[in-house]
């Protein structure tokens, strides 16, 4: 197992001698148990690196050895606390609130799904926290770094890996 970290006070991101700028939720840092749906605060941590979603024509899969898969049309994430499928991909439309992955911008061209509040999933503890391509501002809780730092670090990510966010 390695341990990506995310130092959240100095805006960085390190794996083994990589290091890179990265940016956090707009909420800033929190506890876990502090984490509330909304609220833009990156859950301080460590979670499994559990899968990659990828915009097929937008980014190359060649190298990546986390389970992966591309992503389609009518892919969305649930973000409504009365959903019986929160924090879980959903398809769209959806009968309660979900996450289009489909942006219009580029910050979802490649989301690294991390295991925040998934094992099980409590309804308001926040959803979709995502590594996932800068937006060239603060996230709305998630981990986001730019799209070269990125690619160059997803082919070093293996299954069992973690993301320690302190």
């Amino acid at each position: 197992m390695s341990v990506v970290r995310v130092d959240t006070g100095a805006g960085r991101l390190s794996f083994g001698a990589i290091d890179m700028p990265c940016t956090i939720g707009r909420g800033g840092a929190c506890a876990a148990a502090d984490k509330r749906e909304g609220d833009g605060c990156t859950p301080l941590g460590v979670w499994p690196i559990r899968a990659v979603l990828l915009r097929p024509g937008k980014v190359d899969a060649t190298g990546v050895r986390l389970p992966w898969r591309w992503v389609r049309q009518g892919d969305g994430w649930s973000d409504d606390v009365d959903d019986p499928g929160y924090n879980r991909p959903v398809h769209l439309p959806h009968a309660f609130s979900a996450e289009n992955l489909l942006r219009d911008d580029d910050a979802y061209d490649v989301i690294v799904v991390l295991g925040h509040n998934d094992a099980p999933p409590v309804p308001g503890e926040g959803s979709a926290i995502f590594f996932h391509l800068s937006e060239g501002r603060p996230t709305a809780g998630c981990v986001a770094v730019e799209r070269e730092d990125m690619l160059r670090l997803l082919p070093l990510l293996v299954p069992g890996d973690v993301m320690e966010i302190v």
